[in-house]
């Protein structure tokens, strides 16, 4: 046998199970020969011994790993020698190209699918409300040594989260006011009652929609730009500097979006209740022929303060939940612009949920103590 034949790669099925032994190089100069040799192999392999293998090379790593797939065995079934071992490794990696598994159906996938959704919803709250404690611990800390306060961060996200949301807020409230009143109307009406729609729309929007739609507003703005912010500077492994460098990243990032969405978020509703009612009052002067003053006449007879109170208690704790909610998601973030992704949506999410269902709960209680 010559060099050159010996140096060519060689394979023999042996032993049963039947296993392939190799033996030669397995490289990129012979990548002909190594395509034809698996190729040829006459029966199934449930094992390799690359034990005798001269040399190896990506090349013949990646024949191999396509061949074990093809045969349907891991490729933890190959043995390699020691000295190809961190290669082969290194390669097994980043070539996982497998396709993904198929979503399954029926009762007992959907079943499946249900309890890890649970699961996930379940760790997410344990979290925050872990969170939620550290924050505020390291919140009174700052009370105790004010020098870890950052006052010009804290004024920069109040123009972010409450001055730069204004006119939204205003505008969908202004429009969302005069819907309320206009569909109002028309069931009113047949009861010769329009006049109540004052009520409808005044109750309705301090109690309820005026908080309920800033938070909804701000969880869908807010909440998303704070996990952004805080992923791609997690991604970016600067929460990792500033660790480094002796500071903490809660009283760096986490407590001054805190402490500026629970500000700007009760006067931001404070806005979205006048634009809501004037919304109510555009539409009962221009449609339903009720004079503004005559309007307002009615409105200031029939409300009452408490109803202003029950909606604007709710900013508050709104607040929190939007801001915790979008610094937590975005310092789980893993590193990759993907995550920062799906971290952005998972807050959004989580954020309008908790926020709905928080509102109910409070309007639920509020109903049972007769406020």
């Amino acid at each position: 046998m010559t060099a050159s034949t010996a140096s060519r790669p060689q394979l023999v099925a042996e032993g049963s199970p039947p296993r392939l032994r190799l033996s030669g190089q397995w490289t990129l100069e012979y990548a002909e020969a190594i395509s034809q040799a698996l190729s040829t192999v006459p029966r199934k392999i449930e094992s390799i011994d690359a034990s005798a293998v001269d040399r190896l090379d990506s090349l013949g790593v990646l024949q191999l790993l396509r061949f074990s797939r093809r045969q349907g065995f891991g490729f933890d079934s190959i043995r390699f020698r020691d000295d190809h071992r961190d290669l082969v490794c290194a390669i097994e990696d980043v070539a996982d190209d497998r396709p993904k598994k198929k979503r399954e159906y029926g009762v007992a996938a959907a079943l499946a699918r249900l309890g890890f959704a649970i699961h996930d919803n379940g760790k997410e709250i344990l979290a925050l409300i872990g969170f939620f404690g550290e924050t505020l611990l390291k919140l009174v800390r700052t009370f105790k040594e004010p020098g870890r306060f950052r006052p010009t961060a804290t004024v920069y996200h109040m123009e972010q989260v409450g001055l730069d949301a204004v006119p939204l807020v205003a505008l969908l409230c202004y429009l969302v006011g005069a819907v309320i009143a206009f569909l109002g109307s028309n069931i009113l009406r047949d009861f010769g009652a329009t006049i109540y729609v004052v009520e409808l729309v005044s109750i309705s929007f301090l109690r309820e929609f005026g908080v309920l739609l800033t938070a909804i507003i701000l969880a869908g703005r807010t909440a998303s730009a704070f996990t952004a912010q805080i992923g791609a500077m997690k991604s970016r492994e600067e929460i990792d500097a500033i660790r480094t460098l002796g500071m903490d990243p809660i009283d760096l990032l986490v407590i001054p979006r805190v402490l500026a969405l629970l500000v700007m978020l009760p006067l931001l509703t404070f806005v979205a209740n006048v634009f809501g009612l004037l919304g109510g009052l555009t539409v009962g002067a221009y449609g339903l022929d009720i004079p503004p003053m005559q309007y307002l006449a009615r409105m200031h007879d029939t409300m009452e303060l408490r109803h202003f109170v029950v909606g604007l208690v709710k900013a508050p704790i709104f607040a929190l939940v939007i801001s915790l909610i979008g610094c937590l998601e975005g310092l789980q973030v893993e590193g990759t612009a993907e995550s920062v992704g799906e971290r952005t949506t998972s807050s959004v999410v989580q954020a309008i949920s908790l926020v709905i269902v928080l509102d109910a709960a409070a309007a639920i209680w509020f109903m049972e103590m007769g406020y």
